[in-house]
């Protein structure tokens, strides 16, 4: 049977372009897969007088996160790039420090105020670059990310007012 190759890329974004974006899009997948992990955590392990909203607040946004994981690796991979994957990659890549011990419910409001708010700069990085290239798609998608971190970090920092 013949070997079939694939024919190169050619949707109109030049290879370099796409690198360029596909490496800024691994930092937002890194950043929100670590974002992602610690909002699982905390929802585990919050305690005190705001448990039930809290608990419930971080399900919503981890299955968010959750959700976003594949439709920003499927950019990656329709750039023509692999999606970056595993621990040590992600920590590598990731601008959003781990969080050690099990810190008190306000201060993980507060690290997750931190953390989207990380994503956002991540994302405004990014999205200079698809910008440049005329990929909308990617600045689409880029776009709709950065009004839900931006928003969650609203909402969460409100939690923090008195």
């Amino acid at each position: 049977m013949p070997t079939v190759t694939a024919p190169p890329i050619d949707i109109g974004i030049p290879e370099a372009q796409r690198a360029r974006i596909a490496e800024g899009l691994g930092r937002v997948l890194a950043d929100s897969t670590v974002l992602y992990a610690k909002t699982h955590g905390f929802h585990w392990n919050v305690t005190g007088p705001m448990f039930n909203t809290l608990h419930l607040m971080f399900m919503e946004q981890y299955t968010e996160l959750w959700n976003a994981l594949d439709v920003i690796a499927e950019r990656i991979r329709a750039l023509g790039h692999v999606a970056p994957f595993g621990g040590s990659t992600y920590s590598g890549l990731s601008s959003i420090p781990e969080t050690h011990g099990v810190p008190a419910a306000l201060a993980m409001v507060r690290e997750l105020v931190e953390g989207h708010e990380a994503v956002a700069r991540t994302i405004r990085s990014v999205i200079s670059l698809a910008d440049e290239a005329n990929d909308q798609p990617t600045a689409d998608l880029l776009t709709q990310r950065l009004q839900i971190h931006e928003k969650t970090a609203w909402m969460l920092r409100s939690l923090l007012e008195e």
